[in-house]
């Protein structure tokens, strides 16, 4: 009874340290390690979305383009808003976690191809915000636009820029792998972005909550998009603090990384003369 109480909870208790390390060390020690790819997917979503919502903004050509009056002033009127509610609460927050994961996971898998399509979905996703932020701007309705998309959209495109940038440090591994071996380099980097992207579902998953539960709910704007404000600055200090504090003794969020230890200085005798 003794080695099978040892055996079953001793388990257990280091299955415990190990999903407690990983949330505390490994996950934003990858994510730090990959900050300069994470900005670079940033910059690449929000550049497409600024240049695509601009245009539409000022552009009553494109507007008119777009679509029809009468199914651009369904989408401005009811379509928009009537999405987040569409199901019952908890089912469009599964929904919306399945797609945001899918998202996810494309943008870092097919970084492998040289970069290239993890910008692609980068830059379309963007896109698509900026043509729905443009329609909102050029009717006069930003205020509605946003109070709907913030309290979700911070944490949700947190995430998706996290896998970009995963996808693209994958990416640039193949390009420019160093003194190592292409093989060598990209299994070393795929041990870090295997741990980004399971720590990744479940920052989707929270951000599918939002989105399910509060987007949609009877709490007035400024409750709605403090909650998401709020849920955001958490992460991103968690990220910020965590992940700095795990460089600092040389942790960079690979899978089976152990923390380095430090010898102390052998100590050796004075010669006898």
């Amino acid at each position: 009874m003794g080695r099978a109480h040892g055996t079953v909870y001793g388990t257990r208790a280091r299955s415990w340290r190990a999903l407690g390390r990983f949330a505390t060390t490994t996950f934003p020690a990858a994510v730090w390690h990959a900050r300069r790819a994470v900005l670079a997917s940033t910059l690449l979503f929000l550049a497409s979305a600024l240049v695509v919502g601009v245009w539409f903004a000022r552009s009553d050509a494109a507007v008119e383009a777009l679509a029809p009056p009468e199914v651009r002033q369904a989408y401005l009127d009811e379509d928009f808003e009537d999405y987040y509610s569409s199901e019952p609460a908890g089912q469009f927050a599964a929904s919306v976690f399945t797609n945001n994961a899918r998202v996810g996971v494309l943008a870092f898998a097919v970084g492998i191809a040289w970069c290239v399509p993890t910008a692609a979905v980068l830059v379309l996703n963007g896109a698509n915000l900026g043509v729905a932020a443009g329609l909102f701007h050029a009717a006069g309705r930003a205020p509605h636009f946003w109070g709907l998309i913030l309290p979700h959209g911070l944490l949700e495109l947190t995430a998706v820029f996290i896998a970009g940038g995963a996808g693209l440090r994958l990416g640039w591994t193949l390009i420019a792998p160093g003194d190592r071996g292409r093989g060598e380099a990209l299994a070393e980097e795929g041990r870090r972005v295997v741990v980004i992207v399971a720590g990744l579902v479940v920052v989707f998953l929270v951000a599918g909550l939002l989105e399910g539960f509060v987007t949609p709910s009877g709490l007035p704007t400024w409750a709605r998009v403090g909650t998401g404000a709020l849920v955001e600055v958490v992460f991103i200090a968690y990220l910020l603090v965590r992940g700095r504090a795990a460089a600092a003794v040389g942790l960079t969020g690979a899978v089976g990384e152990h923390r380095p230890t430090r010898r102390s200085p052998r100590l050796t005798p004075d010669p006898v003369t």
